[in-house]
C-alpha cells in the first residue's frame, strides 16, 4: 500500500513537471510572438523589412541618379546651344560689316562716291546703307564702321586735310549725313580726334516725336570722353548713359538733348545751349558752365547745378535769371527766413 502511494505520487510529480515545462515553453513562445508582433507586420521580422526597403530604395536611387545625369546633360546642351547662337550672331555681325564695307568700297572706287552731290541717288543709297548697318551692328563693329567712313572722307564734316592743309578744315558737301544714326555704345575714343570729327557734322531734322526717331542721332552709352566737340550740333540727340567726361562741349548746341545719367564730369560746357535739355541724373561735378544757357532744363534744380558745377558765372539758370541775380535773390531769401 505504501509502495503504491509512492508510485502514484511519483507519477503525479512527473506529470506536474511536464505541465510546468509545457507552461514555460508556452510562455517563451508567447514572448517570441510578442516580439515578432512588435517589430514585424503580419509575421514579418525586421530582417524581412530590411530586404523590402532595400528592394524599394535601389530603383529610387537609380531614378534619382538618372534624373541628375539627364539634368546635367540638359544644362550642357543649353550651354552648347547658347555658345552656338553667340557664334552664329558674331558671324552674322562680321558678315554684315564685311558686306557694308564691300558695297561702300565699290561705290567709292567705281562710282566716285566721294564727289557725289547732295541729293544724288548714289549718296542717298550710301546713307541708307550706313544707317541700316549701324542699326544692326554691335558697339565694337559700329566703331569699326565709323572709323572706315571717317577715314574715307564719307562723313558730313570730315576733315579734308589734303585739300586745305588745315587740321580744323571740313568738307563743305556732306556725303553721308549721320542724322538718325545709331551710335549707341560705340567707343569713339578709338578714333582719336576723328571720333570728334564723326560727330561734328551732325544734322538734325526735328524732334523725336515728329520724325519717329529717324532724324535723331543715338549716342546712348557712347564713349566720347576727352573728345573735342566744341560747337557741335547735337540738338534732340539721345545721349543717356554716354561718357563725356573731360569732353570739350564749349558752345555746343545741346538744345532738347536727352542727357539722362550722362557723365559730364569736368566737361567744358561754357557757352553751351542746354535749354530744355533733360538732365535727370546727369553727372556735372566740376563741369564748367560759364555763360551756358540752362533755361527750362528738365529734371534738375538750380541748387543741384550750383552744388555740382565748377563755375556758373554768367550762366542762365532754369528760371531764366542770370546766375548772379539768382544767387542774390537766394541770399536775400535766406536772410528773410532767418529774420522770421
Amino acid at each position: 500500500m505504501d509502495s503504491s502511494v509512492v508510485r502514484y505520487d511519483g507519477a503525479r510529480n512527473v506529470r506536474d513537471e511536464e505541465r510546468s515545462v509545457g507552461r514555460k515553453k508556452s510562455n517563451r513562445e508567447q514572448t517570441e510572438e510578442t516580439e515578432q508582433s512588435r517589430w514585424g507586420f503580419r509575421g514579418m521580422t525586421v530582417r524581412d523589412w530590411l530586404a523590402v526597403v532595400g528592394a524599394l530604395l535601389v530603383p529610387l536611387v537609380i531614378a534619382l541618379g538618372t534624373g541628375g545625369i539627364t539634368w546635367q546633360q540638359g544644362k550642357i546642351e543649353d550651354q552648347r546651344a547658347d555658345a552656338e547662337r553667340e557664334l552664329a550672331d558674331q558671324r552674322a555681325q562680321d558678315e554684315a560689316l564685311q558686306t557694308y564695307l564691300t558695297q561702300m568700297s565699290t561705290l567709292m572706287l567705281e562710282r566716285d562716291l566721294r564727289h557725289a552731290e547732295v541729293g544724288d541717288e548714289m549718296q542717298i543709297v550710301a546713307r541708307a546703307r550706313t544707317l541700316a548697318a549701324l542699326g544692326r551692328l554691335d558697339p565694337s563693329r559700329k566703331t569699326a564702321l565709323m572709323q572706315f567712313i571717317t577715314e574715307a572722307g564719307l562723313v558730313q564734316g570730315s576733315i579734308n586735310q589734303k585739300a586745305t592743309g588745315r587740321k580744323d578744315a571740313f568738307e563743305g558737301v556732306p556725303v553721308i549725313s549721320r542724322s538718325g544714326a545709331d551710335l549707341s555704345g560705340a567707343d569713339l575714343r578709338e578714333l582719336g580726334g576723328r571720333g570728334s570729327e564723326a560727330i561734328r557734322g551732325m544734322t538734325v531734322r526735328g524732334p523725336y516725336y515728329y520724325t519717329g526717331g529717324g532724324g535723331l542721332t543715338d549716342l546712348s552709352g557712347a564713349d566720347l570722353s576727352s573728345a573735342d566737340l566744341s560747337g557741335v550740333d547735337l540738338r534732340w540727340a539721345w545721349m543717356d548713359f554716354a561718357n563725356l567726361e573731360l569732353a570739350d562741349l564749349s558752345n555746343a548746341n545741346l538744345r532738347n538733348a536727352y542727357l539722362g545719367d550722362t557723365n559730364l564730369s569736368a566737361a567744358d560746357l561754357s557757352g553751351a545751349d542746354l535749354s530744355t535739355a533733360t538732365l535727370s541724373g546727369a553727372g556735372l561735378s566740376n563741369a564748367n558752365l560759364r555763360n551756358a544757357d540752362l533755361s527750362n532744363a528738365h529734371k534738375i534744380t538750380n541748387e543741384e547745378l550750383e552744388r555740382q558745377a565748377a563755375s556758373l558765372k554768367g550762366a542762365t539758370m532754369r528760371n531764366g535769371q542770370k546766375y548772379e541775380d539768382w544767387l542774390k535773390d537766394k541770399k536775400a531769401q535766406g536772410k528773410d527766413e532767418k529774420n522770421e
